[in-house]
């Protein structure tokens, strides 16, 4: 018969085990889970790096595709897409950006403007009409189509004038050549609810179309002297870039707008066809290759914070300047 010590059960062998058994698995046991959690760690460190590697792989990709790395001939394509506005996406900035890239890949064919906007500021419509004739004058050999798709309106429109060639859908939306400025007047409003209106301003005039104030006939003169000047040039621009192809009427620049069709058969457009035709058989490169400039997280940030910045302090004019809309 096999004696205990009252320090354990006996062995399977008949021996007996030695004090302090239970410590030493416990031990055991916890070094081979720290074992096993710094493996798993050295894996999943390992996973996550070569999750980073491959990450930056892609990306160095895609900047070498944007930067010109391209080896396929492709047509290049920036979109104007939504209002165009310094505080927008379709910004003069960033038009300008993806032109700028497109026309300095090696493998760019062609160049397409594919929009679909109502308009928006004359000056950012001016920036970009110049860049398109400057990337031209400097890429001879590189041709660039406008595509209209929903709309193409005003602003939108005075951009597309400096394409080579403008092609539309039968159903878009072509036109409104003309300026607006526009606002509200509230001096009925105060007068009824009591309210006194105190403008204090240095500067007869500093107080231009100051919606709480009557719109006196000299402001109306002016302003109205103001959008003809920039109708005029808006016109100029037009007649530049589609010369004797446009038949004008006396509602060509009326502010006025019609479908694709109608607008092919006044010259407005030259062809009906979309993106992918022109790609085709326009250009002859089908690849389509998007050099339109996507904006960040930040990007985003910093245009919806100085906006708003702008709304809340305010501008000259109450914040109204002209709209090709």
């Amino acid at each position: 018969m096999t004696e205990t010590n009252g320090a354990g059960p006996s062995s399977a062998s008949g021996g007996v085990q030695k004090p302090g058994w239970e410590r030493d698995l416990l031990e055991r046991l916890a070094f081979a889970s720290i074992t096993e959690q710094r493996r798993a760690r050295r894996w999943s460190i390992f996973f996550k790096l070569f999750f980073a590697v491959y990450l930056l792989y892609v990306l160095f990709l895609v900047a070498g595709g944007v930067g010109g790395g391209f080896a396929a001939r492709h047509t290049a394509v920036v979109e104007i897409d939504g209002a165009i506005a310094s505080d927008e996406r379709a910004s003069a900035d960033n038009i300008i950006a993806g032109l700028r890239s497109a026309f300095e890949s090696e493998a760019t064919a062609g160049v397409i403007v594919r929009a679909n906007s109502p308009g928006g500021s004359p000056v950012q419509a001016g920036y970009i009409y110049d860049e398109i004739k400057r990337l031209r004058a400097q890429h001879p050999d590189i041709p660039l189509y406008g595509v209209v798709t929903d709309i193409c309106a005003s602003g939108c429109y005075y951009v597309l004038a400096a394409a080579d060639k403008i092609y539309a859908d039968r159903a878009s939306i072509v036109g409104s050549i003309g300026v607006l400025l526009d606002g509200f007047g509230f001096v009925d409003t105060l007068k009824k609810v009591g309210v006194e209106r105190r403008l204090l301003t240095a500067g007869e005039h500093k107080g231009f179309l100051d919606p709480f104030s009557p719109l006196t006939a000299f402001e109306r003169k002016h302003a109205q002297q103001l959008l003809n000047r920039v109708h005029q040039q808006f016109i100029q621009r037009v007649r530049d870039g589609l010369g004797q192809q446009l038949k004008e009427t006396k509602e060509t620049f009326s502010g006025l707008f019609w479908t694709g069709e109608e607008a092919l058969k006044l010259g407005l457009v030259d062809e009906l066809g979309s993106a992918s035709y022109v790609a085709r058989e326009v250009i002859g490169a089908e690849d389509i290759v998007d050099f339109s400039r996507e904006e960040g997280l930040f990007d985003r940030f910093a245009r919806q914070v100085g906006g708003e910045a702008a709304r809340v302090l305010g501008t000259d004019l109450f914040g109204r300047t002209p709209r090709m809309r």
